[in-house]
């Protein structure tokens, strides 16, 4: 039986998909799981993997095309087997996008910016958002897509356009930083934010990565223990492991943390599932894969989806202590700081000891102060003793 490939959706306001590169050719064999075609977010580029087993065929969209989330872009089928026959509508308009993405720069320019749209012109979702974010009257864009649609590209070109010519040409952002920019707006003003801070002793944690990582085949960090033992922390405190629907909290039934990395222009999350049930020497290996993959922008589908809760930590650029912005959906985000030499009260006497700032964002409406007293309690005395939570 025939399966389709389609473009996938990443993030929750993902409407399309660019199509770099395809990794099979059209009646190549393809086995399930193997890397396909190559796929650009507004967030990360993923490599798609085949759905299943057969022959590739029927491709639809080819390198340059802004494909919409959840349409086909081609089948497998089993050898001798003939791909679904298209619909008549869907055709044309599949064709005419593919037409669309792949015009050079200046031709879509030039027409973005030929004179006002029609009355009666439909503006694609992205083209809208855009627009906002640009402060762009759409009512004076001409649009370039099927049936002179406007599309996100006629939008910036009439922002160029309309910029003053003396004045200093602002700094364009790139699809992930204005991603970034739009979450985090959207988060912080949705999303009542609370902060608790708790000043962590590090020395057993220093101890334990001593202790643990003698032996592994890769290098095991301070990251790969917080994550171990936050996860577990977070599996004894469900509200830390859930989501805000809109009118109900959701619980998730799987610990998987999520990981703030660096990419080109931004930051993406990157997944570790179920860290709480996973060895240090498994989540350290997954860690190193996935920060690899990130700096190569090689990141896949499963690699950047699922988060449950997710880790920041900037202690490597030496920063002391910070607050982080939830990731909707989630419920909360442990931003975590740099491990430095501070004098303290040890038994009454000033001792010098290495200290690290956790910081807990949560979301008011799943997790009220005290719940998530407890747990940044729960976890400290977790950071105090590793080896009671890592048997």
């Amino acid at each position: 039986m025939a399966v389709s490939v389609v473009m996938p959706a990443l993030e929750m306001a993902q409407e399309t998909g660019k199509l770099l590169a395809w990794l099979k050719k059209e009646g190549d064999s393809v086995k399930k799981g193997e890397p396909l075609v190559e796929i650009e977010t507004d967030k990360v580029t993923v490599e798609v993997e085949a759905p299943a087993d057969g022959i590739l065929a029927a491709l639809k969209a080819w390198e340059g095309a802004e494909i919409p989330v959840g349409q086909t872009i081609a089948w497998i089928v089993a050898p001798g087997e003939q791909p679904p026959a298209e619909s008549p509508s869907a055709a044309p308009a599949a064709r005419a996008m593919t037409e669309q993405s792949v015009r050079p720069a200046s031709v879509a320019s030039a027409a973005g910016v030929a004179g006002p749209a029609e009355p009666s012109a439909r503006v694609s979702p992205k083209a809208k958002r855009v627009a906002k974010e640009l402060g762009v009257d759409l009512s004076r864009v001409r649009g370039t897509g099927p049936d002179g649609t406007i599309t996100s590209e006629d939008v910036e070109a009439a922002a160029k356009s309309q910029a003053p010519a003396e004045a200093a040409e602002p700094a364009a952002l790139s699809s992930v930083a204005r991603l970034m920019a739009q979450r985090t707006t959207e988060s912080w003003t949705t999303t009542p934010h609370f902060f608790l801070v708790r000043e962590i002793d590090a020395t057993p944690l220093l101890v334990a990565r001593e202790h643990h990582g003698a032996g592994m085949n890769v290098k095991l960090t301070h990251t790969d223990l917080l994550v171990a033992l936050v996860a577990r922390v977070v599996a004894k405190h469900p509200k830390l492991n859930a989501s805000w629907t809109g009118h109900a909290i959701h619980f998730h039934s799987d610990v998987n943390i999520s990981l703030a990395a660096a990419v080109k222009d931004g930051v993406v999350g990157v997944v570790i599932p179920q860290a709480n049930t996973a060895t240090l020497a498994d989540i350290a290996g997954q860690r190193s894969e996935l920060s690899e993959r990130a700096r190569a922008g090689r990141l896949r589908p499963p690699d950047v989806t699922g988060g449950t809760f997710t880790i920041s930590n900037l202690g490597m650029y030496q920063v002391d202590a910070f607050s982080a912005i939830i990731t909707p959906p989630q419920a909360a985000v442990l931003a975590v700081g740099a491990i430095t030499d501070r004098i303290v009260a040890v038994r009454g006497q000033p001792a010098v000891r290495p200290m690290m700032t956790l910081t807990l964002s949560s979301d008011h409406r799943v997790v009220d102060g005290a719940q998530a007293a407890v747990f940044l309690k729960d976890l400290a005395d977790a950071l105090g003793e590793p080896g009671k939570w890592l048997v």
